[in-house]
């Protein structure tokens, strides 16, 4: 039996995510970590480059939304591994607050154009009945790339972070780019049906009820954002990532610095917290379609509350694993049904600029997490008040998702 090409992308998108996870965000703690030590640079300045990624969302998400809408994301994602690459070299020469900001800068728009949102708005174009499944194994690369946290610590001990740079970029050169010309753009272009069936049989499944998403309910741009949902998911998702990328930027010199534990302890902790990052996914594509996932994600939002607030008085061992069990969880569960639940409300139509609309709003809590814990830290002295006060956003955010029900397209 000839397998679906959809597959073959999911695939692929698992592996570009496991690349950007493992050299960027999984990474760039421990870059952080070290520069904040070897360069003597405040943690203000450190967070500052980390929220540089999520402007360049902010300021361009709604023009990819535009452009993946009419030229596709197959192009953009080549060259999002090419400029990764760059970034990653630019960062092994750093010396100046200036050069880490470019190689900041240069990785973050790679990170854009080949990175999470262009490969779901692929996979959400291939796939219907599997979209849950399918955008689940397609994050379950985000995930394993935390399990080379531990190994990226043991290059940069021996090697040098310098020369871990080096070796990651041209990495993304040899497999990333590979990777990327198999993704493309609908499955009608090339001959194929979504989720490989024949549409007589997706009617079928349509009058059966197993689809995801009504096949007749397609909002344009302009019709999303005149609903509550958009904008209730929107501010959900980004608090979220208030938490997320927080963790992902201060995590470990919390754990370092405030908690005196060592780089490579700390680097352990995270490894434990990936583990239950893809158990989370995993739970995810078992789930499917079968549970609500707006209700899901509101008992997410509470998990990563409750994780961040054990992570911030995590004097013992077991703290730490009770924020590696609940952010890991909540973290890989919540984050897949995070565009599949706008493919279901809007459809495939423009979803590309739902997102691209979605991305500029969502930005704000990537950035205002690492600012927000970095600037307190740098005022108090430790991570406590900034992470307790992202802790209790969080669990307030869980509220925006139990509102967020699926709205109705007006007929005028």
């Amino acid at each position: 039996m000839k397998l679906f090409y959809g597959w073959r992308m999911v695939g692929a998108a698992f592996g570009i995510q496991f690349l950007l996870a493992a050299f960027l965000m999984q990474a760039m703690g421990l870059y952080i970590a070290i520069l904040s030590e070897e360069m003597g640079w405040s943690k203000t300045t450190l967070s500052g480059a980390a929220a540089l990624q999520s402007v360049e969302s902010a300021i361009i998400g709604p023009l990819l939304g535009w452009m993946m809408d009419r030229i596709g994301p197959q192009l953009m994602v080549r060259w999002g591994m090419a400029m990764f690459s760059a970034g990653l070299l630019v960062l092994s020469q750093v010396h100046t607050v200036g050069v880490f900001y470019l190689s900041a800068i240069l990785m973050a728009i790679g990170a854009s154009l080949g990175g999470y949102f262009p490969l779901s708005v692929a996979l959400v174009h291939w796939f219907e009945k599997f979209r849950a499944r399918a955008l689940s194994l397609m994050s379950l690369g985000l995930a394993m790339g935390g399990l080379a946290v531990p190994a990226m610590a043991w290059c940069m001990a021996h090697w040098g972070w310098r020369n871990t740079s080096i070796g990651s970029g041209l990495l993304v050169l040899c497999v990333g780019l590979p990777l990327a010309r198999i993704i493309r753009r609908r499955p009608e272009d090339h001959g194929e049906h979504v989720d490989g069936l024949d549409p007589a049989i997706q009617h079928a499944l349509h009058e059966a009820g197993q689809s995801a998403s009504d096949p007749q309910t397609e909002f344009t741009a302009s019709q999303a954002l005149r609903t509550r949902a958009f904008w209730l998911l929107a501010m959900g998702h980004g608090l979220a990532l208030l938490v997320v990328s927080a963790v992902n930027v201060h995590a470990i010199t919390h754990m370092k610095e405030g908690l005196g534990y060592s780089v490579s302890t700390a680097s352990w902790v995270v490894l434990v917290m990936t583990c239950f990052q893809v158990g989370g996914v995993l739970l995810g594509a078992a789930m499917g379609d079968r549970f609500e996932k707006r209700k899901v994600a509101a008992l997410c939002m509470l998990a990563h509350a409750l994780g961040l607030l054990c992570l911030t008085f995590g004097i013992s061992m077991p703290m730490l694993m009770g924020f590696a069990v609940l952010h890991g969880i909540a973290w890989g569960l919540r984050g897949p049904f995070m565009q599949a639940i706008r493919a279901d409300y809007f459809g495939r139509n423009a979803i590309g600029m739902i997102l691209g609309l979605s991305a500029a709003i969502i930005a704000l809590g990537q950035i205002g997490g690492p600012m927000i814990a970095g600037m307190m830290a740098d005022l108090t002295g430790n991570y406590q008040q900034g992470f307790i006060v992202l802790a209790a956003l969080s669990a307030l955010g869980s509220f925006t998702f139990i509102w967020a029900t699926k709205p109705v397209r007006s007929c005028r």
